[in-house]
């Protein structure tokens, strides 16, 4: 038999598997590496356009709390526009009411009744005064019981100021303006 000696080719054949196996692990490296590259590109060119929008929105919500705040102050400017007006027209209409209150008292004091001092709070008037008699006060509450510009009056307080039968009674009524008188002045 011949000896053949097959160490050599043996040899080469294992180096150069060896050279297939390193080049199809580096072939494999660089692809790898090619796909990892890729992947890592397009999830960065997401995350930058997202980052824009995020910045775009941003600026648009900035631009918008912007002209909220304006619009709010003008709805505050509104309200304070408004309540100036009211204050207007309230005085505009409760210009004529004070004549009309004036004229009033010169027609419902009746002969006997001496007032001394007339105060108005709010819509409340009171008068305070001297009276000959309980009666006279009386007639008075009648009065301004039946004049459209009152409401109905309470007596608040009557004094008299001796023991005699003609002393003099001093009293305090307290009546409301009328509201149909406030709305007729319109």
């Amino acid at each position: 038999m011949a000896h053949i000696n097959l160490l050599p080719w043996r040899e080469k054949r294992r180096e150069e598997r060896q050279k297939q196996f390193y080049l199809a692990m580096g072939a494999t490296f660089l692809f790898a590496a090619l796909i990892f590259y890729l992947v890592m590109g397009y999830a960065n060119s997401l995350i930058s356009d997202q980052n824009q929008r995020n910045t775009q929105l941003q600026t648009e919500i900035t631009k918008l709390d912007v002209k909220i705040k304006e619009i709010q102050d003008l709805e505050a400017q509104k309200k304070r526009l408004l309540a100036r007006m009211q204050v207007i027209q309230d005085l505009q209409e409760s210009r004529p009411k004070v004549v009309k209150v004036f004229d009033s008292i010169a027609r419902v004091v009746p002969e006997g009744i001496h007032l001394e001092k007339v105060v108005r709070t709010g819509n409340t008037i009171t008068f305070s005064g001297t009276a000959e008699s309980n009666a006279r006060v009386s007639v008075f509450m009648r009065q301004l019981d039946e004049n459209p510009e009152y409401g109905e009056s309470r007596l608040e307080v009557i004094k008299r100021t001796s023991t005699s039968n003609n002393a003099i009674r001093q009293f305090t009524v307290e009546v409301n303006e009328s509201a149909a008188a406030t709305k007729g002045d319109k």
